[in-house]
């Protein structure tokens, strides 16, 4: 299994290695010791999620507060999905940039982002199912969301997509107007989040 850093602090691809033969394949899809080595801490998972989108279907991008936030380990169990990974962190050197991932049912690729970084993805298949391992569970009171679509935050789609959005994701609110509303959490708050977790003094 090779970790790698995405160019988001706080955010990495896992490709694993995977053993085929003529059943079928093998793979480890999610080691957690492995994950604490380059993270600095296990995840806890608390939640796990599974979402089946059409193609096109643009969820995201959704956050939580930190603390607690919300750390996911997301990859793709059939069809395949452009993740996104975008920094709203206020203060981030990277703040309002982002990375994407082609998570799909061949190379079985992962994507981990900590608290306080942004998620979203596209499928880019019918019947694409993400798997989510989340380090807290939903708290609706805690989650919010930008709207994908905002031309400042700019994320590209596949030529041929026609994104399709659910009425919360249509209306949330820009980067810039999340930002000015005090909505986004820091970069400072994040980082000591993370040094908590990692038994590490403030």
């Amino acid at each position: 299994m090779d970790i790698r850093p995405l160019s988001i602090e706080g955010a990495w691809v896992v490709t694993p290695r995977i053993f085929p033969d003529d059943r079928g394949v093998f793979l480890e899809s999610f080691r957690g010791d492995r994950l604490a080595e380059v993270v600095g801490h296990r995840l806890d998972v608390v939640q796990t999620n599974v979402s089946v989108s059409s193609r096109g279907t643009l969820r995201g991008v959704h956050f939580a507060d930190v603390p607690v936030g919300q750390a996911k380990y997301v990859t793709a169990i059939s069809g395949s999905l452009l993740d996104f990974v975008v920094d709203i962190r206020v203060g981030s050197p990277t703040f309002g940039q982002w990375e994407s991932v082609l998570l799909d049912s061949r190379e079985r690729q992962a994507v981990y982002l900590s608290e306080g970084l942004g998620h979203a993805f596209c499928a880019l298949e019918d019947d694409t199912a993400a798997h989510y391992l989340c380090s807290a569970a939903y708290n609706p009171t805690a989650e919010h969301g930008i709207n994908p679509l905002d031309p400042e935050l700019a994320l590209t789609l596949p030529d041929g997509i026609e994104p399709l959005l659910s009425p919360k994701d249509t209306e949330a609110p820009s980067l810039a107007d999340a930002a000015a509303s005090g909505l986004l959490p820091t970069y400072e708050a994040c980082q000591a989040y993370r040094r908590s977790l990692s038994g590490e003094r403030p």
